[in-house]
């Protein structure tokens, strides 16, 4: 069967095509310290069973070293990686990191498949906290063998507790704190970039109808902006539209705003056309002062919208990059 999703986050439309590699696992006896598949790399250590509190706060017993693990949703694979474990099963939309893509496709983040997770046997599920916080989907979850946490992300704060989370999970704790002190030192850089630089901008995304919706604070990459002390005239809109985090802007809302930076997340793959080509032809927004200043720029999915998560380090530095090139 498969689990069926009105997730908090409606995004079918943002699957992509996946890019694909090899992930390989080496063999191990009992006396070596090398890696058995889908597993954390390391000798299983002797503080096992563990108790951990996931990003539900829900407390999970970890029985043993997590040996075959199953991520559910390309924010969990991510954290998996980063608290540098590995999955022999994981989420189709998943594109990074490239070692992941020969792992077993268990379907969408938003319908995954409960015959494709238990033929896996895993010993641990990582689930996504923002995804897979329903009750439906988490009681079906958590009725699986084995055990199950919930780590996502929708604001910088999550990837820090998600990351320690896996940490505690994998006893990966030196990995995952390396980590963190990456992201924040990326935080650290990208604020000294616009230090004393008054930056305004709106984070744009649209449907299938070409209706405009923009980044509040309460979205990622609203979050991200606040992080920045980026002004956001979108911040404290009221909900409007079916996607969490973000507001529908009609055309005269967006005059109003008149940020001097737009910035645009195509959710369509290619060839599709991208939403930074789209905006400066319609008509309306010709006098706006991104168009005329050429300000209006494509920014990645996969770092502001699809997969938010252990890689804010690089989107923090994309978004000081292009806002601090004017």
């Amino acid at each position: 069967m498969t689990l069926t999703s009105t997730a908090l986050r409606r995004a079918g439309w943002l699957a992509l095509l996946l890019v694909g590699a090899l992930l390989f696992a080496t063999a191990c006896d009992d006396d070596s310290d090398a890696t058995a598949e889908g597993s954390v790399g390391a000798a299983a250590s002797a503080d096992y069973p563990r108790d951990v509190v996931d990003l539900l706060g829900r407390t999970v017993t970890i029985e043993a070293q997590p040996q075959r693990i199953v991520a559910l949703s390309p924010t969990a694979v991510e954290f998996v990686y980063a608290a540098g474990g590995t999955v022999v099963g994981r989420s189709s939309s998943v594109a990074f990191p490239a070692a992941a893509a020969s792992a077993t496709d268990i379907g969408t983040a938003y319908q995954p498949s409960v015959e494709a997770i238990l033929a896996l046997d895993p010993d641990l599920v990582v689930a996504d906290s923002i995804i897979h916080a329903q009750p439906q989907l988490r009681s079906l979850l958590d009725g699986l063998p084995g055990a199950v946490v919930f780590a996502g992300a929708d604001g910088y704060d999550d990837v820090l507790t998600g990351l320690t989370l896996m940490g505690e999970v994998l006893d990966t704790a030196e990995t995952a704190a390396s980590r963190i002190a990456d992201i924040e030192g990326a935080l650290a850089n990208a604020r000294a970039a616009l230090a004393g630089a008054e930056v305004s901008a709106v984070v744009l995304i649209a449907d299938r109808d070409q209706t405009l919706y923009a980044a509040k604070r309460s979205s990622w990459a609203g979050d991200l902006l606040d992080r920045l002390d980026v002004t956001n005239p979108a911040a404290e809109q009221p909900d409007a539209g079916p996607f969490p985090g973000y507001t529908a802007v009609a055309p005269e809302i967006l005059i109003q705003f008149d940020p001097p930076v737009l910035l645009t997340i195509t959710p369509a793959p290619e060839p599709a056309p991208r939403l930074s080509t789209i905006v400066p032809q319609i008509p309306p927004f010709a006098g706006l002062a991104a168009v005329r200043s050429g300000r209006v720029v494509e920014m990645d999915l996969e770092l502001l919208l699809q997969a938010p998560g252990p890689r804010v380090d690089e989107a923090l530095a994309e978004l000081a990059r292009v806002l601090g090139s004017g």
